[in-house]
């Protein structure tokens, strides 16, 4: 892993290390599977990934915001963002635990 950043290309490494297809195929299958992750997203369901967690596309009205160097009131348009939410198995590993 490359500094502290976890990487496609990573994660295709691991895939080749763990499984045993070959690189290519590992590029592919790590492909796939955040193409799978993305389009779900885009339909806007959710996506459980057991004792890691879900990630799901939440719905932001419109608002009025404030620049902060200005002071000016700014309008802030409705927009879809991406929450992710954490297993409580993800937090405790995270945390140092032992799950």
């Amino acid at each position: 892993m490359a500094g502290n950043t976890l990487t496609r290309s990573d994660l295709s490494e691991a895939v080749y290390r763990e499984i045993g297809l070959s690189r290519n195929e590992s590029a592919e299958m790590v492909e796939s599977i955040l193409g799978q992750i993305s389009s779900a997203l885009v339909r806007g369901e959710h996506v459980k990934i057991s004792s890691f967690g879900t990630f799901t596309v939440r719905e932001k009205g419109a608002r009025m915001g404030r620049n902060p160097k200005t002071g000016e009131e700014v309008p802030i348009e409705p927009r879809r963002v991406l929450v992710f939410r954490p297993s409580h198995i993800m937090k405790e590993r995270v945390n140092g635990g032992t799950a």
